[in-house]
């Protein structure tokens, strides 16, 4: 007699952070986990043209996918660096 084989079982994957865009800039989630933004400046007097805010960490860009590469580094850091102070 042949004996069955069991069905083999789904891993669950962690889940992974996604941009989201939106009105005046994007969104960084983790689930229902804001991590961080990219806004669009909208005045013209402004050096540059994106600012991001991640971690606590702010900076500014002239490119999208720089800003945007900025906040994705800054949530890996903080994510592996522990707090000096906590």
């Amino acid at each position: 007699m042949a004996t069955k084989k069991k069905p083999a079982r789904r891993r669950k994957t962690a889940a992974q952070p996604f941009w989201e865009r939106g009105y005046n800039g994007h969104a960084y989630w983790l689930g229902k986990t804001k991590l961080g933004k990219v806004t669009l400046h909208s005045a013209a007097h402004s050096k540059h043209k994106y600012t991001w805010e991640a971690a606590g960490k702010v900076g500014a860009s002239d490119d999208l996918a720089k800003a945007r590469r900025a906040v994705e580094l800054a949530v890996a850091m903080a994510d592996r660096q522990l707090d000096l102070f906590s």
